[in-house]
This record gives structure tokens, sequence and C-alpha cells, in this order.
């Protein structure tokens, strides 16, 4: 049986995010090879991920100080130019944005009060929507797909009270729609004790 993260980049195991992420998704394997060696040069950032991802990405994923990660952003995007898809740049990202990156496989147990799901048509927005999310109200993330496996789509999964996880999936979806990549978001009240097993 497959971990559910399976598909999504491996981020260096011993790689330690923070304080500041940023992520440069490309339409162009080459031209996103070409960038990754360009972010690394301009200023002192770890490279947690750069890979192709569905379908026919690139995707790359660093760290380091906000001037550091802003530099290192602006000279990615200079140079990847109309091949650029999307992009983030996030302070003080939340916690459990990382777990859910690095996260292989699990699953929920029990009777949920609601469940929230943000679908969207790049890596970085959904990553950038689970942060508003949890920065909203209290939920729990359990699960973040990115690329891989959904033919370029991303999703992100919430659980916690319904009224929280209706404030953060909105929000969520709000940022996404800003940028033009959401596909769909949902929210479900007391799901069927069933379902958990399958998430």
């Amino acid at each position: 049986m497959s971990n559910r993260n399976d598909f999504n980049p491996n981020i260096l195991s011993d790689a330690r995010v923070g304080p500041c992420i940023g992520l440069l998704e490309l339409a162009s394997v080459a031209r996103g090879v070409e960038v990754a060696d360009a972010v690394l040069w301009q200023g002192d950032v770890e490279m947690l991920f750069a890979t192709p991802v569905q379908p026919g990405k690139y995707a790359m994923l660093f760290t380091g100080s906000v001037q550091d990660v802003a530099a290192s952003m602006e000279r990615g995007v200079e140079l990847a130019g109309s091949d650029l898809v999307d992009r983030l740049l996030i302070e003080q990202v939340h916690e459990q944005v990382e777990v859910a990156l690095r996260r292989k496989g699990g699953h929920i147990d029990g009777a949920l009060d609601a469940i929230g799901i943000v679908e969207t048509t790049s890596i970085a927005s959904a990553i950038i929507a689970a942060d508003i999310a949890l920065k909203t109200a209290t939920v729990d993330l359990f699960d973040l797909r990115i690329a891989n496996g959904l033919g370029g789509r991303s999703f992100l999964s919430l659980t916690g009270q319904v009224s929280d996880v209706r404030s953060s999936v909105t929000a969520g979806a709000q940022s996404a729609q800003g940028t033009g990549h959401l596909s769909r978001d949902v929210v479900i009240p007391r799901p069927h004790p069933e379902l958990s097993r399958h998430l």
C-alpha cells in the first residue's frame, strides 16, 4: 500500500525550514534547472527540493533569511520569465505546513467534526492557502498533496470544529482565488465515520 505523500517532492531529511520559504513553479523543466542554479547563487539559501513535477513542470522550494529568500526569489522570477507558473514567499511559515510536506503515510482515526478541502491548480497556491488557513482558526492540517499523482493539481485537507474549518477554508480559498488558481473548496460538517478510513 502506498503512502499518501509518496508523490510529493522529498524535502532533504537533514534540512531545517525557516524562518522564510520561497517557491518557484515553472512550466519548463530545462528552465527550472537553470533557475534553481541561479537561486542558489543569488542568496544564502538552502534548497529543500528542486525537481520535475506533473504535468511537465519544475518546482523548487528553498529557505533562509527573509532577505536572502527575497533576493533569490527576485532573481529566479527574472530568469523564469514567461515560464513562471506561480510563486510564493512566506515569512514565518506555520509549523504544520512543514510537517505536512514531510509526512509519509498515516491516517485519521475516530469521528471528525468537520473536514475542509481546498484544491488548487498550482503548488504555490496550495501551500499559501494551507499557511493562511492554519493562521486563521484552530484547525489541523492532515494532508497536503502537491502536483504529482494529481495531474499538476494540489490540495490541502483540514479538520477541526465546523466553524473553524469554515473560516479556514474560506480564507485559504480566497487566497487561491485571488491568484486565479482555485479549483474547488468544500466543507463537510460531521462526515460519515467511515470516511476517515479513506483520508
